[in-house]
């Protein structure tokens, strides 16, 4: 892998994790809602480009169809021609799918935890994933939706960029959200907000006994995450110029497991420290796959290289639960601007 590549696979993961773990740092870092069905909210945002902004650019223009995979190719050939001589359709229409995901993520995402606000941290977390995989399994095998395992083609929302520079533009694109995001949470969550939601993770039952409801705060952060989630399907649909990426057997993994250990890692409840766990997980795991061919020479390993990434992020993730619980960033206490002064006068 040649290291220009290497470094913009690094930034561009970088930058996409980043959004989808402080989203989840939302519920479980803050809010201590154990989300093991993060994926549901990147399909959510894959959902949004191959089958309702699909659906939309098909019907304006008249492509008739059998299949939702043969229609979208035509559709992206006549929608790519229109945006490289037109660069602001292909910015409307990224900002109108990210606008159209975040509002549907967090609808769903308020529906998504109905079933299951009231229940106890373990049996929540089991839950929330049973709703993902059943989504994922549906929208793997149901051709109708996202073209199944075949996936969509999406337009090319860049192609007024030339072939070689595309990359970056998406590199770009996906750090300048992933820092509105990180600016935007980090105001958001040193709010009361934020402290309440401390609260929840810390102890539910006080929390109650203080006047607040228990579900209804529940209700709302997942909306809020899950509307800020779904953004990284839309961006990665881009990205890869189809859905099947993101619809596929392995989401789980990539879309749950993984952010969950770069929260891990970062530390829980400090968006800084989920930074710092995203850019290390993505180091170790582009350098896996960029140079798999050389390991499997040097180490002569007795199985497939592409399984040695799952074998250290999942020892990776016993040895932090162990010996560093707190992350390599540990959470910080709150300090309120009352309290600020009153620190200031004592010194």
């Amino acid at each position: 892998m040649a290291f220009e590549m290497l470094i913009s696979s690094i930034l561009l993961w970088f930058g996409i994790y980043s959004i989808l773990s402080l989203s989840l740092n939302i519920e479980y870092g803050y809010g201590g809602i154990p989300n093991f069905g993060k994926a549901l909210a990147v399909l959510i945002g894959a959902f949004t480009t191959g089958a309702i902004i699909n659906r939309i650019l098909i019907a304006i223009y008249h492509v008739q169809w059998e299949s939702i995979t043969q229609a979208s190719g035509f559709m992206k050939s006549q929608v790519d021609a229109v945006i490289a001589s037109n660069p602001l359709y292909g910015l409307a229409l990224l900002l109108i799918s990210l606008i159209v995901a975040a509002l549907i993520g967090a609808a769903i995402g308020s529906l998504f935890i109905l079933p299951s606000a009231k229940l106890e941290s373990d049996y929540l977390a089991i839950t929330l994933l049973a709703i993902a995989e059943i989504a994922f399994m549906i929208a793997y095998y149901d051709t109708n939706i996202v073209g199944g395992y075949y996936g969509v083609p999406v337009p090319n929302v860049a192609a007024f960029i030339p072939g070689e520079y595309r990359e970056f533009f998406f590199v770009g694109l996906v750090l300048f959200l992933a820092l509105i995001t990180y600016l935007f949470l980090e105001r958001v969550l040193n709010s009361p907000y934020g402290r309440v939601l401390r609260a929840m993770r810390e102890d539910s039952t006080a929390l109650q006994f203080f006047g607040k409801d228990i579900m209804r705060l529940r209700i709302k952060t997942m909306a809020f995450s899950t509307s800020i989630a779904s953004m990284t399907g839309v961006l990665y649909s881009y990205y890869a110029g189809n859905v099947v990426g993101i619809v596929s057997l392995f989401a789980r993994v990539n879309w749950t497991f993984f952010p969950f250990l770069m929260v891990l890692l970062g530390g829980m409840s400090n968006n800084r420290g989920v930074l710092a766990g995203v850019l290390t997980f993505v180091v170790i795991w582009r350098l896996i796959n960029g140079y798999k061919h050389h390991i499997t020479a040097l180490l002569n390993l007795p199985f497939d290289v592409n399984w040695l990434q799952y074998i250290i992020f999942g020892a990776l993730m016993i040895i932090i639960l162990y010996y560093k619980p707190e992350g390599i960033i540990s959470e910080k206490p709150i300090e309120t601007d009352p309290i600020k002064e009153l620190k200031s006068k004592k010194t």
